[in-house]
């Protein structure tokens, strides 16, 4: 893939510019619309190091209107799936704590994209720029695991003790939904009148620590029903030791909230305004 973008990349650099770009007095770059395709990586409470050891696809599609120049406004709706295990960890006790998940991801977003340089796909002398973007967004989530080869959704088990009010009165079963914070970069280059290709690289900060199920302490053995999936799941240390779920015990950090990131080629395509020229005098 790397290969066919800097052949499209050094194509568009060294082929000669299409006439067509003369053949309007003006010609505005209203916005465009595209794909993004690449990878994601969660960054939570089983992957503390912000390692890039789970990627996962993550396919976008977007419309951005430009503003000017310099700043469009995008939205944009993408699809992917995290996931973590404490198994591919590089710590004895995080590989003793031994929990895992995956979940699908649904994210809306809204961003403002801010180019350094002045871009103008029909100017042969304005046609690539690096940027700036950042905006807010909600996402969906549901996290999952398997046991014995059977798959649960987890936050309806309440897994760190969120359905034992009588036991954690302020331990609420999470909602499905949050809000993230997308923050990053990228750079875009034209490479024909109707067609641009980029690369951007976004982190997206959230407002919940249950991504992957996983906040605060053990609510300890004797808050499950025994024998059931909630049990079994919420402390897998038993599958490889003696449990160290007891109540109490950390089970994650709750300090810190999850969050992911996109690693995404780019491609769009231009939407554009034209003003014929003015008949000469």
């Amino acid at each position: 893939m790397l290969r066919v973008f800097f052949f499209l990349l050094a194509s568009s650099i060294l082929a000669p510019h299409s006439k067509s770009w003369a053949q309007y007095e003006s010609i505005n770059h209203v916005g465009e619309y595209g794909i993004q395709f690449g990878v994601s990586q969660y960054v939570g409470d089983l992957n503390l190091k912000v390692m890039a050891n789970t990627p996962k696809l993550a396919v976008s599609t977007f419309f951005q209107k430009q503003l000017n120049n310099y700043v469009g406004v995008k939205l944009s709706a993408a699809y992917t799936r995290l996931g973590a295990s404490d198994q591919n960890s590089n710590e004895k006790n995080q590989q003793l704590r031994n929990l895992s998940f995956n979940s699908d991801l649904w994210e809306f977003t809204l961003q403002g994209q801010f180019n350094f340089f002045k871009f103008q796909p029909y100017d042969p002398n304005h046609r690539w720029t690096p940027y700036l973007t950042g905006g807010l967004g909600v996402f969906f989530f549901n996290p999952f695991a398997f046991l014995q080869g059977k798959k649960y959704f987890l936050q309806p088990l309440g897994t760190e003790g969120q359905n034992r009010a009588d036991l954690f009165p302020d331990r609420k079963p999470y909602t499905l939904s949050a809000l993230c914070f997308p923050i990053g970069a990228g750079v875009k280059f034209n490479v024909s009148n109707n067609v641009n290709i980029g690369f951007e690289a976004v982190y997206r900060f959230t407002n919940t620590d249950y991504i992957d199920d996983v906040s605060t302490t053990y609510a300890g053995a004797a808050a499950f029903t025994p024998n059931t999936p909630a049990a079994a799941l919420q402390d897998r240390s038993t599958e490889f030791s003696p449990p160290i779920g007891t109540a109490g015990f950390q089970r994650g950090n709750s300090t810190k909230k999850d969050g992911y990131f996109f690693l995404q080629g780019i491609v769009s395509f231009n939407i554009a305004s034209y003003r014929c020229p003015k008949a000469s005098k």
